[in-house]
């Protein structure tokens, strides 16, 4: 066979499997219930809010593309103003934004970690976070998910023989919308001096704390966290992310990151709509409230069917086993006006394919009494 007879009959043995993966248009969901977004706070129909924005824009922060990296003509004035804002927020020395979560995650370590090295992941931890720890080069083991005792145990064995132990975790995980507990993850630091915490918050910002900064700093624990990244294209529905750090990790970063180094900034117009979305997030407790309370009836919806549901967040699985099975369940909750997409392997292990309820706080509440009589059915 050729080259693309090879990739052919790769894409037939997936599709065999119902694992086939196709870009969908659209109008696949035009009149459907959108749950398969990560606008968490329903800030993509808040027309008031885009409107005040397009109001206050002015001067620079009009340009729709920045034309150059950060080290070059990019470093613009919106990127600066963003950084020191999100550094105040969280009482940090320093902030440095990036062009996507995917880019930060796989640049991060490798610019920060060195031969003497370790690292310690969560089993489920997020795919850009397992490409960032590959591309550095560092032996690593992962951990039992949530386990942060055997955590513990691969530190009490591994961490002397080594500079630094980078230990890392999500706040909210992204397939089963449970949460870690961060009281356990910042004693690791505290018992072990060489330890260094990776905090990804991707779907723990906008959502939780009283301001919408995650759940480091809901749980008061953000000063404890070395490295906490944050995005900005989940509930602050715009696009980038973030890394809240000390001046020395920033430093370092703009001088050896290659996905921050050679890619092109964001552009003024979308930074300065994050700032926007930052400074209104404090107000934006009722829409928090809401999403947990959802959270929490929806989980205990499926768990009344006797399936287990670890979610404890704004992200609901339903775990149903075969990859066809949850591709079918997806045609009926479609036909019944909900767009809720499968989530296949290789995103989840073998036998694990599930439906993934990412809820948003714009949900009309007719709409979600619907969606727990059908997850009844």
């Amino acid at each position: 066979m050729d080259f693309e007879q090879r990739l052919a009959e790769a894409l037939a043995a997936l599709d065999a499997r119902g694992c086939l993966r196709t870009l969908p248009k659209e109008e696949d969901s035009r009149g459907l219930v959108n749950l398969s977004s990560n606008d968490y706070l329903g800030l993509l129909e808040d027309v008031s809010l885009r409107e005040a924005f397009y109001a206050s824009l002015s001067g620079a922060d009009r340009q729709l593309s920045a034309a150059s990296s950060r080290l070059l003509t990019g470093n613009t004035p919106a990127a600066e103003a963003l950084e020191a804002d999100l550094a105040a927020a969280y009482g940090a020395e320093s902030a440095l934004v990036f062009g996507s979560g995917y880019h930060a995650n796989t640049g991060i370590l490798p610019a920060l970690a060195g031969p003497r090295t370790l690292v310690l992941a969560d089993r489920l931890s997020h795919a850009s976070m397992i490409d960032g720890i590959r591309a550095s080069g560092c032996k690593f083991f992962r951990y039992r998910h949530n386990d942060l005792a055997h955590a513990r145990q691969l530190l009490e064995r591994m961490a002397a023989d080594f500079d630094d132990v980078v230990v890392m975790t999500e706040s909210v995980f992204s397939m089963d919308g449970d949460r870690t507990d961060l009281a356990q993850f910042v004693a690791l630091k505290r018992d072990f001096p060489n330890v260094v915490l990776y905090l990804d918050e991707a779907h723990g910002v906008g959502v939780f704390g009283e301001t919408g900064l995650g759940c480091a700093h809901a749980a008061g624990l953000h000063r404890d966290i070395d490295l906490l990244v944050g995005t900005l294209g989940k509930a602050l529905c715009s696009t980038g992310a973030y890394l809240i750090c000390s001046r020395v990790v920033r430093d370092t970063l703009v001088n050896r990151m290659r996905p921050f180094i050679f890619t092109t900034a964001l552009p003024p117009v979308n930074l300065a709509w994050t700032r926007h979305v930052l400074h209104a997030l404090p107000d934006m407790g009722e829409r928090r409230a809401r999403l947990r309370s959802m959270g929490q009836r929806l989980s205990e919806a499926i768990r009344a069917k006797g399936i287990d549901c670890p979610s404890d967040s704004q992200i609901v699985p339903y775990v149903i086993g075969s990859a066809t099975a949850a591709a079918e369940a997806a045609a009926r909750f479609r036909k019944a006006g909900f767009h809720v997409l499968p989530i296949r392997p290789p995103t989840v292990p073998e036998g694990t394919a599930r439906l993934r309820f990412s809820l948003t706080a714009s949900l009309r509440e007719d709409d979600f009494a619907r969606l727990l009589e059908e997850v009844a059915r």
